[in-house]
């Protein structure tokens, strides 16, 4: 626990030296605009990319209803609902940022497994 606070922090000035080095050394006072604010929720994403950019599509999973799938099959849709294309500056601190903030949630709450079969109560 203690090496990833060490990560989080070093993280942290990483960051912050980031956005000092492109302010050129000024101070940056930020000011949150939300007027346009939209919430999306999202169940699942892709990536694309592209050598200047990184391309994120969010959306939603969901069971095809309208084809019959084969025994032990499932056909799903991938519906998206949003994309974001960002610089990979950008990326990178997103990057960093999630890191940090499952790691807190991780210590809090305990592990994410990501294998469903694995998350599954026996029956």
């Amino acid at each position: 626990m203690a090496k990833d606070k060490e990560q989080d922090t070093a993280a942290d000035e990483q960051i912050e030296q980031q956005a000092k080095d492109q302010a050129g050394g000024r101070k940056v006072r930020l000011r949150i605009d939300q007027r346009d604010l939209k919430t999306s929720y999202a169940n699942s994403f892709r990536t694309q990319f592209t050598a200047e950019e990184v391309i994120i599509d969010f959306g939603m999973n969901l069971i095809d209803q309208n084809t019959k799938p084969a025994e032990n099959e499932v056909n799903c849709v991938f519906q998206v609902n949003d994309r974001i294309v960002m610089n990979y500056y950008s990326a990178k601190r997103m990057a960093i940022s999630l890191g940090q903030q499952i790691r807190r949630y991780e210590e809090q709450f305990g592990a994410l497994e990501l294998n469903v079969a694995k998350r599954r109560k026996p029956e």
